[in-house]
């Protein structure tokens, strides 16, 4: 019969299951949606700013068509 005992070393260099390596320079998932939540929030920011620009030189303002975030 074989037996397989672990030491503590072994212990605290091995990955929990079920977790993906991450690279140490990789920003966390929360970093990363709250990057693009900021990135979109800007976009609707400047395209709010080009409409009341436009209202305001008298201009025909015309909604653009929502992109799905998949499509860009």
């Amino acid at each position: 019969m074989l037996s397989f005992v672990m030491n503590s070393a072994d212990l605290h260099s091995a990955p929990m299951p079920g977790h993906d390596a991450v690279a140490d320079d990789a920003p966390a998932p929360i970093e990363q949606a709250r990057t693009e939540r900021r990135r979109q929030a800007a976009v609707t920011e400047a395209a709010a700013l080009r409409r009341a620009r436009a209202e305001r030189a008298g201009a025909t303002v015309l909604s653009a068509p929502r992109v799905p975030a998949g499509a860009r």
